[in-house]
C-alpha cells in the first residue's frame, strides 16, 4: 500500500486489538525514520539523501533504520496498512466473493490514505515513477502485504495461504494496484484513484479482455 504518516484508522469488525507499549513504540519509530526521509527526499532529491542523513534527522542510529527498512528504497514504500486490509476483508460478509470485498475494502482503505496521507502518497507515487531503483523495488516490498492478504483470504475461502490459486489471486490484485498506481504518477497525477482502481479490478473480473 501507500504511505501515510500517521496511524490508520480505518476500522472493521474483526480489527486487531491495539497494540501494546513496545509495538507502539516500533511504530513511532518506523513513523520517525519516514518522516525524515520524507522531508530530506523533497529538500534535495532522493539520490543525495543518504541511509546516515535520515538516521540522523531522525534521530537514530543507520543500524536503527536498516533493521525497520532493509533497503532504502523500502523507507518510501512500505506503510502500516497490512493489518488493516487485512482485518477489513476479514470483516466482509461471509458469501461475498473474494474479489468483491477487496473491491469494498481498498476503496475504504484508498479513502483514508487520501484523506491523511496525501502529500507522501503523491511524493512516493512520484518516487516510483522517476527513480528507477524505487520503481524496481516496489515488487519486493510487496511481500508483506501479499502474505497479509494470502492470510485473509485463506480464512475466507478454506485454503492454504500457500495454494496457487490464493497466491495467483493476490499476485493478480497486487500487480493491478502497482499499475494503477503507476498509471496515475505517469499521468500527472490526475483523476480520481479510487475509481481508476474500480475500473482496474473491472477489468480484471472481466478476464482480461482487450
Amino acid at each position: 500500500m501507500a504511505v501515510t504518516s500517521r496511524t490508520p484508522s480505518v476500522s472493521a469488525p474483526g480489527t486487531p486489538p491495539q497494540p501494546g507499549l513496545r509495538e507502539r513504540k516500533k511504530l513511532r519509530t518506523r513513523i520517525a525514520i519516514r518522516q525524515a526521509a520524507y522531508r530530506l527526499i523533497a529538500e534535495q532529491g532522493y539520490e543525495a539523501t543518504t541511509v546516515e542523513q535520515i538516521a540522523a534527522a531522525a534521530e537514530v542510529s543507520p543500524s536503527t533504520v536498516f533493521r525497520y527498512f532493509p533497503a532504502k528504497e523500502d523507507i518510501v514504500l512500505t506503510d502500516e496498512y497490512d493489518g488493516v486490509l487485512a482485518a477489513a476483508l476479514r470483516g466482509r460478509p461471509a458469501g461475498e466473493p473474494p474479489l468483491e470485498s477487496l473491491r469494498h475494502v481498498l476503496a475504504e482503505v484508498l479513502a483514508e490514505f487520501l484523506a491523511t496521507g496525501e502529500q507522501e502518497l503523491r511524493q512516493r507515487t512520484r518516487l516510483m515513477v522517476e527513480v528507477p531503483a524505487v520503481r524496481a523495488r516496489t515488487a519486493g516490498s510487496m511481500s508483506d502485504t501479499a502474505g497479509a492478504l494470502a492470510d485473509a483470504l485463506a480464512a475466507r475461502t478454506g485454503r492454504e495461504p500457500g495454494d496457487l490459486v490464493v497466491r495467483v489471486f493476490v499476485a493478480a490484485v497486487l500487480g493491478t494496484l502497482r499499475e494503477v498506481t503507476l498509471c496515475w504518477g505517469e499521468q500527472g497525477q490526475e483523476g480520481d484513484l479510487v475509481a481508476m482502481t474500480g475500473r482496474a479490478l473491472d477489468i480484471l473480473e472481466g478476464g482480461l479482455r482487450l
